[in-house]
């Protein structure tokens, strides 16, 4: 099918007759950005060290009567030589399927037949553009998450001696390795986006993209959109073409993170590409295949997993061949020191302070403690316990915490008295009820203080919980 709308792409035809190439010119110009045509072969590897296209559309035959596409496959090497990520479809004017295969095995991106029809090469070319649109994204993603890792690897390790982190750990091992689909449990904070990204690191994807998705920020409106990709002017604000998170994260590991917030009918569609391993994105009509490794994280119970009413039964069969069930801090409380040591290290480094130690009092209270916010609230109660302590040790009073286990969900004072108007008092009361109110869960916390989870968290961060 043509696209209703130019592609944003850059095209280079390489053929020995002008025919051909006048041809190409006239067909493809109303589709793309630009259609560059190149006479010379001998002039093909000096122009692709120039870049600038994005698809090469090459013939294959050159010589006068040549038929056996030997001349194309060489120039096919020699480009990808060159650079390797270059998408390339050849043409020839024999229908030799053979050829094709043997073309597609060292490279090409596709093959169409002289004389061809206009709406089928514009369609191929179409495709071979979003392949190095996606290419080039998932490249550039790669190289950012390199530069990241190296940078917080600190903030990124996995930390814990108790037996019930080592169980997690033995299930990481065994499970990294496969290809198998990983669902990881437990409540907010305990670490579910850095065990997915250890069993990537671990996996044999590991040199590929980790690409995250929070399914809690993302609307029923643009879910296909974003996970599948969509076509310039598939609705009124798609002015370009959109790869989706699937094809960005092809050859690496897609982690859906929140995935028990999407509603039933979009779980039939998640269900549909992961089952056909396949997406067509918003306004095509062409299925374009996928490669992830799938790991898929929720702060949902077992119970409201399996609860039809909530969650399809087989995507959880679907998503969840190995489960990983992470233990909140209070159930491994032994950790706690551990913990503490690796967070007071890594922001007294970062913020160029004094690596203090703790008191037995204060340590014996951050180990009594429950944690409702696990880990995430312990590496924020030191951090800022790190940029605001004053002491030559860290005291009990330098974390923000109540002495109780839990964090009570405290009345509202009345608003007739001066204290009661302290703004910062009464937001971090209402977050406080609205936490405990919904179990500790803050997508449905944020829901109901009508905040995105993002807000909601600079909030938490802000007031110490």
């Amino acid at each position: 099918m043509v696209p209703a709308f130019p592609s944003s792409a850059h095209i280079l035809v390489v053929d020995d007759e002008e025919d051909i190439l006048l041809a190409a010119r006239l067909a493809l110009k109303r589709h793309f950005a630009s259609v560059e045509t190149l006479c010379d072969p001998a002039a093909l590897p000096e122009r692709v060290r120039q870049g600038g296209f994005d698809v090469l559309l090459l013939d294959m035959n050159f010589a006068r009567g040549a038929e056996s596409g030997a001349e194309g496959l060489s120039l096919l090497a020699q480009v990808l030589a060159i650079d390797p990520q270059a998408v390339v479809v050849l043409v020839t004017a024999h229908g030799d399927m053979d050829l094709a295969v043997r073309a597609m095995k060292e490279g090409a991106a596709d093959f169409v037949v002289k004389p061809w029809e206009n709406e089928r090469l514009i369609a191929t070319l179409n495709a071979a553009a979003n392949l190095r649109r996606a290419s080039a994204e998932a490249a550039e993603l790669r190289s950012r998450q390199r530069g990241l890792a190296a940078a917080s690897q600190s903030e990124n390790d996995l930390i814990g001696a108790s037996p019930a982190i080592r169980r997690v750990f033995d299930l990481i091992r065994r499970a990294a390795p496969t290809d198998a689909n990983v669902l990881i449990l437990g409540e907010n904070g305990t670490g579910k986006e850095l065990v997915a990204r250890e069993i990537h690191r671990q996996s044999r994807r590991s040199k590929e993209v980790f690409l995250r998705v929070d399914l809690g920020t993302v609307s029923a409106a643009l879910f296909e959109s974003e996970l599948f990709g969509h076509r310039r002017g598939a609705f009124t604000d798609a002015k370009d073409d959109r790869t989706g998170r699937f094809r960005a994260a092809t050859g690496g590991s897609l982690f859906l993170d929140e995935i028990g917030n999407v509603p039933l009918h979009l779980q039939t569609k998640l269900l549909t590409a992961l089952e056909r391993r396949e997406v067509i994105p918003v306004g095509s009509d062409r299925a374009e295949p996928i490669d992830v490794r799938l790991i898929c994280a929720t702060n949902l119970s077992p119970e409201h997993l399996n609860d039809e009413q909530v969650f399809r039964a087989d995507l959880l069969y679907r998503i969840n061949t190995v489960e990983i069930t992470l233990p909140p801090l209070r159930e491994r409380r032994e950790d706690i020191p551990l913990l503490l040591e690796h967070f007071i290290a890594m922001y007294a480094h970062k913020y160029n302070m004094p690596r203090k130690r703790i008191t037995a009092a204060a340590l014996d209270r951050l180990c009594a403690y429950d944690w409702p916010g696990n880990i995430r609230a312990l590496r924020h109660a030191v951090e800022r316990a790190v940029i605001l302590s004053e002491g030559t040790a860290f005291e009990a009073e330098d974390f923000p915490i109540n002495a109780e286990r839990r964090v009570p969900a405290p009345a509202l004072a009345p608003v007739s008295g001066g204290s009661a108007l302290d703004l910062d008092t009464l937001e971090r009361g209402t977050i406080m009820r609205a936490l405990a109110q919904h179990n500790g869960n803050v997508s449905r916390a944020a829901q109901a203080l009508g905040l995105t989870r993002a807000s909601l968290y600079r909030r938490m961060q802000k007031h110490g919980l």
